[in-house]
């Protein structure tokens, strides 16, 4: 697992795909997806976050990154706009 150092935060997200009634997937754009993830590991500086929460980031921020076959995003805790409460 990947562990965060200082105010950075691991979050994991989902590429949306949608299928036509004939079959044809169709990926969401970048620019259209969601900025939504699950926290998965927080750094040593980190409040108000723990690991679980599902949040809401600035677009277009932070480093994705592939770790065994996993996509992942690396952010600094500042560009978490929210925490989606259910």
């Amino acid at each position: 697992m990947l562990k965060p150092l200082e105010d950075y935060v691991v979050l994991s997200f989902q590429k949306e795909e949608k299928t036509t009634k004939s079959g044809i997937i169709l990926t969401t754009e970048e620019k259209d997806k969601p900025a939504m993830g699950k926290v998965l590991a927080i750094g040593s500086k980190v409040e108000h976050l723990k690991e679980g929460d599902r949040v809401i980031y600035q677009s277009y921020s932070g480093t994705k990154v592939k770790y065994q076959e996993t996509d992942y995003l690396i952010i600094q805790a500042k560009n978490i706009l929210a925490i989606i409460e259910e």
